[in-house]
């Protein structure tokens, strides 16, 4: 029988999902796409290379983000960057260096972020993020993290690449179907299913919004090249981040 975690548990380690949190979510996805492209292509790096670096900065994100016993907004959103760097690059890895079709890295994804929900929810009885206040969940959190960002970057690839929508249908496709997410759950749909639908599909969306502002205009963009897209978006990550710490900070002084 499935037994509940008995973990010491801490205050919730996720953000409060507000408009911001949605806004620094898809710049991320954004910044995860374009900055991937500049390391591995602009910089030179390879896919090889930028995915070992990206994967041991994000290791030591992750020692941070689950060593605090509280919400660091700096620490959570520079984890959740990282990810989707690494996320990027092995969904790119399985596609360009180990000729996986994208029908198939979608799928198997999909059937591993399945898994990490059956699993997760049999051990601890709910999917919410508001609830992540012991370790284990926290791992399954970041597991399932992961899995939506490498999801989200191989669905994206097949809708604009493999199936040849182009970038500017991307963005209006999956805008299209995080709006139909916001009106199911304004309609009163289950908030933990709507929350995970609509943060796997910000995926695809960042990656097509980054696709569209980085790439030449014969390709379908509009040519602002990965370095300076990336470094507009992490500014106003940055900018939006610091007044969620301010913010933390001034509750954290009214309670004391």
């Amino acid at each position: 029988m499935a037994t509940v975690s008995t973990e010491s548990a801490y205050p919730n380690k996720v953000p409060e999902v507000t408009l911001g949190f949605w806004v620094v979510k898809i710049m991320s996805t954004t910044v995860g796409e374009t900055g991937a492209d500049y390391l591995a292509v602009n910089a030179d790096w390879g896919q090889v290379i930028t995915t070992g670096v990206m994967l041991a900065l994000l290791i030591s994100a992750l020692f941070l983000q689950i060593h605090f016993r509280r919400h660091v907004p700096w620490v959570y959103w520079l984890t959740v960057i990282l990810v989707s760097i690494v996320g990027t690059q092995i969904t790119d890895l399985l596609t360009d260096k180990l000729n996986i079709s994208l029908y198939i890295s979608s799928a198997a994804f999909a059937l591993g972020l399945i898994f990490i929900f059956l699993i997760w929810f049999y051990l601890e009885r709910t999917l919410s993020i508001r609830t992540i206040i012991t370790r284990r969940r926290e791992l399954f959190y970041w597991a399932t993290i992961l899995c939506t960002f490498a999801l989200g970057t191989a669905a994206g690839d097949l809708a604009t690449e493999a199936l040849a929508l182009g970038f500017k249908i991307g963005i209006i496709l999956f805008g299209a179907l995080i709006g139909i997410t916001a009106a199911a759950w304004y309609f009163g749909a289950n908030a933990v299913l709507v929350f995970w639908i609509a943060y796997i599909l910000t995926r695809p969306l960042g990656a097509s919004l980054g696709d569209f502002l980085t790439q030449s205009p014969v390709y379908g963009g509009i040519g602002l090249g990965a370095m300076l897209t990336s470094a507009i978006f992490l500014s106003v990550i940055v900018a939006l981040v610091v007044l969620s710490h301010i913010n933390n900070q001034t509750t954290d002084s009214s309670i004391n």
